[in-house]
């Protein structure tokens, strides 16, 4: 079955897709920094350019790759009622995940964002993806939910992968913004300049085989590491 691309400014599920992955949406994004608070302790991003330079990483290589398999196969699995499939998307997201701090952020975003949608966009089959992860004892990460949550509401994939890297990576400098700290035209350039990283990582996920699923982000996961016992924090990763 070929899956729709695009969808319509005046079609509803553009407007619920950019209520989903807003700044304004209860997932708590704003708690967490996916151990950039301990690189800027330590040094590593200290300016804008390290900024983009440690955030596009991330998108593209780091837990964005990840996130972006398991989405995209979590929404093709609900699309196709496989539920053999989206238990395994649903144990790649929860094991993939380096540190303690990382599992933590991946699953209480997952969990916030599903009691957001039931209670809030209730769709039919929610219900039932959400109970063959529970049965199976699985967490849902935070790509999962968004996956069988968008499949179920008949969102195309490509629009939702590219949201929800694109909120990853302002969710990120977000959080540099305030750590570093940088003004917020400094954040809006980095933004800018990302532009590009996201659109390719978004075409990247749409074509790369499940097989070749992962991630490569090793400092990244050092810092998430070292957060865990960092003095001082205002971050939860």
């Amino acid at each position: 079955m070929t899956e729709p691309t695009d969808m319509p400014l005046a079609d509803p599920a553009l407007h619920r897709l950019l209520a989903w992955l807003s700044p304004a949406f209860p997932v708590g994004a704003f708690t967490w920094s996916h151990g950039l608070e301990a690189a800027v302790e330590a040094g590593l991003v200290h300016d804008r350019d390290s900024l983009m330079d440690w955030v596009g990483w991330i998108v593209a290589q780091g837990s964005g790759r990840l996130d972006a398999d398991c989405l995209r196969e979590s929404h093709r699995a609900v699309a196709a009622r496989d539920w053999a499939a989206l238990r395994e998307s649903a144990e790649e997201a929860a094991a993939q995940r380096a540190t303690a701090e990382m599992a933590l952020e991946a699953s209480a975003q997952g969990a916030a964002f599903l009691r957001a949608i039931t209670d809030g966009w209730p769709a039919e089959g929610i219900a039932k993806a959400r109970a063959v992860l529970t049965d199976a004892g699985l967490d849902v990460a935070y790509p999962v939910a968004v996956g069988l949550a968008a499949a179920c509401h008949g969102l195309p994939l490509r629009p939702v992968l590219a949201g929800y890297l694109h909120a990853l990576g302002a969710n990120l400098i977000s959080a540099g913004v305030r750590l570093i700290p940088l003004g917020q035209t400094a954040g809006q350039q980095a933004q800018a300049a990302l532009v590009p990283v996201f659109i390719q990582a978004t075409e990247a996920a749409l074509v790369r085989p499940w097989s070749d699923r992962g991630s490569a982000a090793p400092m990244v996961d050092w810092t998430s590491m070292a957060h865990e016992t960092q003095y001082t924090r205002l971050f939860r990763s």
